[in-house]
C-alpha cells in the first residue's frame, strides 16, 4: 500500500493541524540541507515544519538513479529513489544534530523492507548526509540510539551519502495542511502513531501543564519570577546551575517539562549555565529577540511559555551553538532521582 492510500476516517487521530502556522524563523544569511528518508513523506514532512530554524522543508525522490521521477513511478517500486523530505535550516538557530533526534521520533527505525504498511524499498528509512560533520553526527546518533536500549531489534537505518533530490508533485507538498482528515487517517491506520507513542515520551501540554501566573507569583522565587515572566536577565556565575556538574536533566521550572541533559552542558566561561542542544527542539520556541539595540535569537519553553536565555553561534562542534540558559528558569533533577520523578525515559541521554 502506498501513502496515496488512506484509512477510514473514523481513525482519524484527535489532533487538527492549526490554520494559524507561526512564521518559520529567518535569522542569518546561512542555510544548510538535512535530507531524511523514512516511509512516507507526508509523515516525516510535518514534524520539522513548525521549528523555528526551519526555513523550507520539502517532500520528493532521493538517491536513485533515475531523472525526474514521479509519484507514480517512485511509489509502485519502479525507480531506484525514497521517497524522503530536505529540510533547509538557519544553523544559527537549529542544529543538524537536533533535527537528527527529531527525525528518530518520526518512524520505526528497526523496520527492514519498507516503513509500516508501506512496504518495498521505495519506503525504506535512510539518513543522507551532506557532508563529513553530518556523516559524524548521523553515525554516532545511530550509535548511541542502538545502545540505548529502546528497540528491540537493531537501528537498520542506514546512513548514505547523498547524491540527488528531486521536489515531489505541488499536490504532496503540505499534505499535512491540505487533507488533515486523510493525513490523520494515514497515521493512525498505518500503525505509525501507535508505534511513536508506544516507543518515545510524550511532550504534549497535557502532560506538562503551564502553571498560572498568579500561582506562579506565589511558588517561585521573586527572580525567577523576573526572568521566565518578565524575561530578565540573572547574573552571569551568581546563578544555582552554572557550576554543576553532576548527572541529570534540567526542566522547566513552570511546566516540569524536559529542556537539557548534562550530557549536552558544557564550560562556556560565560558564567550561565551553557548546553550545545535540547533534549528535543520542539518543546522550545526561539524567536528572534531585537531589543538593547542587539539582534538575538532568544529560548522560550513552549510548555511553559517562560523565557529561558539566548542561543548563539559560538558554540563547540558539532552544533556550533552555545544555549545560554538562566538557572532560575531551570530546576536541575539528579539522575539518582529521575525515575522517581518521571523522568525515567529520558535516563538513556544523560548515560
Amino acid at each position: 500500500m502506498a501513502c496515496g492510500n488512506t484509512a477510514t476516517e473514523s481513525s482519524v487521530v484527535e489532533t487538527e493541524v492549526s490554520e494559524d502556522q507561526n512564521e518559520n524563523v529567518v535569522f542569518s544569511s546561512k542555510t544548510q540541507l538535512a535530507t531524511f528518508a523514512g516511509g512516507c513523506f507526508w509523515c516525516v514532512e510535518a514534524p520539522f515544519e513548525d521549528l523555528d530554524g526551519v526555513i523550507s522543508v520539502i517532500s520528493g525522490y532521493a538517491g536513485g538513479k533515475e531523472k525526474n521521477p514521479t509519484y507514480s513511478e517512485v511509489s509502485s517500486g519502479k525507480t531506484s529513489h525514497k521517497e524522503s523530505v530536505q529540510i533547509t535550516f538557519d544553523p544559527e538557530v537549529i542544529s543538524y544534530s537536533e533535527l537528527v533526534d527529531i527525525f528518530w521520533q518520526t518512524y520505526d527505525p528497526t523496520d527492514v523492507g519498507g516503513s509500516f504498511y508501506d512496504r518495498g524499498s521505495q519506503y525504506e528509512s535512510a539518513i543522507f548526509y551532506h557532508d563529513a560533520e553530518q556523516k559524524k553526527v548521523a553515525e554516532e546518533s545511530k550509535a548511541r540510539l542502538d545502545k540505548s536500549g529502546r528497540f528491540k531489534k537493531p537501528i537498520a537505518t542506514p546512513v548514505i551519502k547523498y547524491t540527488n533530490f528531486y521536489a515531489a508533485e505541488d499536490y504532496h507538498q503540505d499534505y499535512y495542511k491540505k487533507n488533515p482528515t486523510e493525513y490523520y487517517a494515514y497515521r493512525n491506520g498505518s500503525g505509525r502513531d501507535a508505534f511513536i507513542k508506544a516507543h518515545w515520551p510524550e511532550l504534549s501540554a497535557k502532560k506538562y501543564e503551564a502553571t498560572p501566573k498568579a500561582e506562579l507569583k506565589k511558588t517561585l522565587t521573586p527572580l525567577q519570577y523576573e526572568v521566565t515572566m518578565e524575561d530578565a536577565t540573572e547574573y552571569a556565575f551568581q546563578n544555582e546551575y552554572n557550576g554543576n556538574k553532576e548527572d541529570g536533566i534540567y526542566v522547566c521550572i513552570v511546566s516540569g517539562a524536559p529542556l537539557f541533559s548534562s550530557k549536552d552542558k558544557y564550560e562556556s566561561g560565560s558564567g550561565w549555565p551553557s548546553f550545545t542542544k535540547p533534549i528535543d527542539a520542539r518543546v522550545i520556541d526561539k524567536p528572534i529577540d531585537k531589543e538593547f539595540g542587539m539582534t538575538r535569537v532568544e529560548v522560550r519553553s513552549k510548555l511553559g511559555g517562560s523565557h529561558l536565555g539566548h542561543v548563539f553561534y559560538d558554540g563547540p562542534a558539532p552544533t556550533n551553538l552555545r544555549y545560554c540558559m538562566n538557572s532560575a528558569a531551570m530546576k536541575f533533577i539528579p539522575k539518582t532521582e529521575m525515575e522517581a520523578a518521571g523522568y525515567g525515559e529520558f535516563l538513556w541521554l544523560v548515560d
